[in-house]
């Protein structure tokens, strides 16, 4: 077994965390410096990556505070190998609504709108109309002929197999106890 993947396995909570967090980030960037509104399918998918931050900081600081005995919980893991399963099948319902291949629901009309947090706020608070966004079958961005839910899909199933990994990992893959000074 390699130390490479004793290390991912025992801290996988951890590195989960840091992979959710930059999924977030670079559909922010998409969207505050790429000018792509996102739709509601979307915004779906971004709820995946902020419970996988929930699931993915609870546990990292649950192995941190309790000595790391046992490296960071299986529980945890299979919680989120569920969740990025969970993102992965959205993109993937995602992605053939983009590409035709099924009908999308009705909630994924285009509105012909965009999104900004001027407008987030003032819906919050009732004072302002009603937020229009734009289609989910409308393909915003692609790259090597991929979707961004495309290559979400890939990327959320990916990120579900190791979580599978890291909680199906042998009794000699687990962190070593931290001792505190």
């Amino acid at each position: 077994m390699t130390d490479a993947y004793r290390l991912l396995t025992r801290w996988w909570t951890a590195f989960a965390l840091a992979a959710s967090l930059a999924m977030l980030g670079a559909a922010h960037a998409f969207q505050r410096f790429g000018g792509l509104a996102p739709c509601n399918l979307c915004l779906k998918q971004r709820e995946v990556y902020w419970a996988a931050v929930v699931v993915g900081g609870l546990a990292t600081a649950w192995t941190l505070f309790s000595g790391g005995r046992r490296g960071t919980p299986r529980i945890a893991a299979f919680l989120l190998a569920a969740v990025f399963a969970t993102g992965a099948v959205t993109a993937i319902f995602h992605m053939g609504g983009e590409y035709r291949w099924w009908a999308l629901p009705a909630t994924c009309a285009s509105g012909g709108g965009s999104i900004d947090m001027d407008s987030l706020a003032a819906l919050a608070l009732g004072t302002g109309p009603t937020v229009k966004v734009i289609g989910c079958g409308d393909v915003a961005w692609s790259w090597l002929g991929l979707s961004m839910a495309g290559w979400n899909a890939i990327i959320a199933s990916a990120l579900a197999v190791f979580s599978l990994l890291a909680a199906k990992r042998p009794k000699d893959a687990r962190a070593p106890r931290i001792e505190r000074a």
